[in-house]
């Protein structure tokens, strides 16, 4: 039966992504039609911001499932515990660095993640990892400070916060799920094959997971891809400029703003900027810190990987440690 409803979800999803590129394709043809002329245009919004979404995040999906399993397959859990202290909070610090040496962005970094704490990295190290990898990395600073040439300063801002940020969430994590299993126990399709460690094996091993990985990862990057396109295209962004001057409630507004956009981590920047005549730095900031830690479509991938406890406890503590941080850091040097 859960099979059957497993096929079910798949072939809906195939099918909704076929109507999207017949959509796009042709879009002009339909509107054309005097039976579909009188579709409000936001419709069509819909389906080339859909298809924007999947287009920008699936090379980083691919990236992020192959070194899913080239780690599944190369590397070993006594190399994962050699390379980070012993020491539960020391492991904290390098962990929130790591992106400078991997420049994963939020679109690849959960099947990473979910892959290392199965090799045996901490689960409260995992989570640092992951929320600060897309933020604190060359490609990231790199765009922040071309998107934001007049106000160089946001990008050095930008790998503050998120590195404070990410380091407290991970200590939260820590205390609530010390002895836990954050990951939800999935049946691996091709667990029952004898891989023998030969290097031809070895990467046929690694084809085997990131086909697997491929097809769990993207069909909840769909999913979340057609909620948030849906947010774009009807969301009244008017609503949203009239208080972006507001140090208190702006900040908030535009962390849902980047939860809905969905945008990637290496992308943001430029979409952040577009807004900086009507909201505050402070708001900018949340933007460019919360949206790559939290979005729609990893909401859905968390939720796939992780159990339910952990995700829920994730989403509560994320905004509000940023909006705090971002708070504090508008007080002291904005």
């Amino acid at each position: 039966m859960n099979y059957l409803k497993k096929l079910l979800i798949d072939w809906l999803i195939f099918l909704l992504f076929c109507l999207f590129m017949f959509l796009f394709l042709f879009a002009e043809e339909i509107k054309n039609i005097s039976i579909f002329s009188r579709i409000p245009t936001s419709f069509f919004n819909v389906n080339t911001i859909f298809l924007s979404i999947i287009l920008e995040a699936i090379p980083f999906i691919l990236l992020g499932v192959f070194v899913s399993a080239i780690i599944q397959s190369f590397v070993s859990e006594n190399a994962i515990r050699r390379l980070l202290p012993r020491n539960a909070y020391l492991a904290i610090i390098p962990a929130a660095l790591l992106g400078i040496v991997f420049p994963i962005c939020e679109c690849a970094i959960i099947p990473v993640i979910r892959r290392l704490i199965k090799k045996g990295m901490p689960s409260h190290v995992g989570v640092v990892f992951m929320l600060s990898a897309p933020i604190i990395n060359p490609v990231v600073y790199a765009s922040t400070y071309f998107a934001f040439k007049s106000t160089p300063y946001i990008a050095n801002a930008r790998m503050v916060v998120g590195f404070f940020s990410s380091i407290i969430i991970g200590l939260i994590i820590y205390q609530l799920f010390k002895r836990e299993n954050i990951l939800k126990d999935r049946i691996n399709r091709h667990h029952n094959h004898n891989h023998h460690h030969t290097k031809g094996n070895r990467l046929l091993e690694t084809f085997y997971h990131a086909s697997d990985e491929l097809f769990d990862t993207g069909k909840y990057l769909f999913i979340g891809a057609f909620i948030a396109s849906l947010f774009q295209a009807f969301l009244d962004r008017n609503v949203l400029l009239s208080i972006g001057t507001n140090t208190i409630l702006a900040p908030g507004v535009m962390m849902g703003f980047a939860y809905v956009l969905s945008v990637c981590s290496s992308a943001d920047a430029f979409v952040a900027s577009s807004f900086g005549s009507t909201f505050t730095e402070g708001a900018l900031l949340a933007f460019l810190v919360f949206g790559p830690m939290i979005d729609i479509k990893n909401t859905f991938m968390l939720f796939a990987y992780f159990k339910k406890k952990f995700v829920l406890y994730l989403l509560l503590a994320t905004p509000i440690i940023v909006y705090l941080t971002i708070f504090i850091f508008q007080l002291i040097f904005l």
